[in-house]
């Protein structure tokens, strides 16, 4: 006899698992730290994205490990072009848990023009 609240089933068991049907039923946002995002004077295509990098905006962040600079290079994106990079000094654990699989984003706090650098704070979660 089945004792449980819920009797587990193979279908239930494949709603609950994340890699096999994307559901996360408890999915929450874990808030790491606050940067300030580096590179920005290098990011060739900034000026097309410069409206819309306003507080609260979510930057995508990918892992570039062919990085010439930094095997543990994070760059974020908006709107698929890059404006910058999580700085060296706070990727490390970060890069390792996206490349077992963790997801991240970042939202930016702030954005303050000035020249042709660009301050732009963000503060950078992981989902789980």
């Amino acid at each position: 006899m089945n004792e449980s609240i819920i009797p587990i089933t193979p279908g239930l068991l494949a709603l609950l698992s994340k890699g096999q049907t994307g559901v996360t039923p408890f999915s929450q946002e874990i808030f790491l730290l606050e940067i300030q995002v580096a590179g920005t004077s290098y990011a060739e295509r900034i000026h097309e994205v410069m409206d819309r990098i306003i507080p609260e905006a979510v930057l995508t962040m990918k892992r570039e490990p062919a990085n010439a600079y930094d095997k543990h290079a994070i760059a974020l994106y908006i709107e698929e072009i890059r404006i910058g990079y999580v700085p060296a000094n706070l990727n490390l654990v970060c890069s390792r848990l996206m490349d077992a699989g963790k997801l991240f984003f970042a939202r930016v706090v702030s954005c303050k023009p000035d020249g042709d650098w660009t301050q732009i704070t963000a503060n950078v979660y992981m989902v789980e």
